[in-house]
């Protein structure tokens, strides 16, 4: 009897079980449905981008010297001619006590020199003041033929070389007294500062982008201190892939998306760049980009409060259509290597072949396989099948 209602219980589970699959395969597929329609077709494509000013300028140090503390922010706006640093001269070097004994001993001798100079210019002088009082003598004496002509010459030509020696002795002076000065002016002058201040002036009307250097230090001839530019001429820059650069040119139109405004801005492509080059993408494939250029067409007062390299999403818009038939994107699955979808009629999906063609807004151009006004499963997966009832629900 045991084994009896053993085997009844076993048949009856069983038969629960048969019924309870059976009615689950037989129950319709709850599905929601997407409708064939004829409409506007809009082709679009998005890419990461960073806004760029085409023009900026540094301001670098004209000489080496000290600069004076710049008190001026980033983003505090800058007019043109408006200083914004003062570079000092640099100070003479201190000199140490062994160089400073050299150096005095040194304007001692220049000074010594320039006395020894004084006394052969006098001495010059002299000797020219007497060879000149000769000469005339002898011209009045050789004029009653008294004095022979080569006596008169050889007269001539003492008070040439004693004229000679006198502009030695003067050029000696002068030189001796300039490097004296030269060393009094090295004495006195170490560690103090000479020349006059330079100021850097803004080139144009913009902001401050950057600061280089803040506090008061000593700057080279060349360094860079400050960086202005006018951010109403930014663009925004977008590395394309190539394939997708190739459909672009000046003058289409795009928008900017998710740039922190409360809406999209316009945007036209200004230029695209003819070279291209390899990224990385993060999956680690090798990528062709090249360099996309936009100009931002929505009125400046919009995004005023858009900076040089901020990022951005840019949404291109490369092709337009006026009337296609089309449906939503998600309603088609790969069937093999053909596309298919599930059109519903009579309470039933029917797998149908489906040619596709342009895509767009979240929709495909349909160019064979559906008509206007089919229905199709919106979600297909893997667990409908051909000819399964299916219950419509509402998104």
């Amino acid at each position: 009897m045991k084994r009896t209602h053993l085997a009844v219980a076993v048949v009856a589970c069983a038969a629960l079980a048969a019924v309870a699959w059976w009615a689950l395969q037989t129950a319709p597929r709850p599905v929601e449905l997407a409708r064939v329609t004829r409409g506007p077709l809009v082709e679009r494509f998005e890419e990461e981008g960073r806004t760029r000013l085409p023009r900026r300028w540094v301001l670098s140090a004209p000489i080496a010297g000290t600069v004076q503390r710049i008190d001026l922010l980033p983003g505090a706006a800058v007019q043109t001619g408006q200083v914004l640093a003062v570079i000092e001269p640099l100070p003479a070097a201190l000199i140490d006590p062994a160089n400073r004994v050299r150096l005095e001993a040194e304007a001692q001798a220049a000074a010594a020199a320039q006395q020894a100079a004084a006394q052969r210019l006098a001495a010059a002088r002299s000797d020219a003041a007497l060879a000149q009082r000769d000469v005339s003598r002898m011209r009045t004496l050789g004029a009653g033929g008294v004095v022979s002509v080569a006596a008169l010459d050889e007269a001539e030509a003492r008070v040439d070389r004693a004229r000679a020696m006198a502009a030695a002795a003067e050029a000696e002076q002068q030189a001796a007294a300039q490097q004296h000065a030269a060393l009094l002016a090295l004495l006195q002058g170490q560690g103090r500062a000479g020349g006059h201040a330079v100021a850097l002036r803004s080139p144009i009307d913009g902001v401050l982008l950057r600061r280089y250097q803040e506090s008061a230090v000593a700057v080279a001839a060349g360094q860079p201190l400050l960086e202005v530019g006018d951010l109403r001429t930014l663009e925004v820059m977008v590395q394309a892939l190539s394939q997708q650069a190739l459909r672009l040119q000046p003058g289409t139109p795009a928008r900017i998306l998710r740039w922190g405004g409360a809406a999209p801005l316009d945007a036209r492509v200004a230029r695209v760049e003819p070279g291209a080059f390899t990224k990385i993408s993060a999956l680690g494939v090798e990528e062709q980009r090249t360099q996309v250029w936009l100009d931002i067409t929505s009125p400046p007062a919009q995004w005023a409060a858009l900076g040089d390299d901020f990022r951005v999403e840019v949404q291109f818009e490369v092709a337009r259509q006026a009337n296609v038939l089309q449906v939503a994107s998600s309603a088609l699955f790969r069937d093999g290597r053909r596309w298919a979808a599930y059109r519903v009629s009579g309470g039933r999906a029917h797998r149908v072949a489906v040619t596709p063609g342009t895509e767009g807004d979240g929709a495909v151009a349909v160019l064979a396989g559906l008509r206007e006004g089919d229905q199709v499963v919106a979600y297909p997966d893997d667990r409908l099948a051909d000819g399964q009832r299916v219950r419509v629900v509402e998104p």
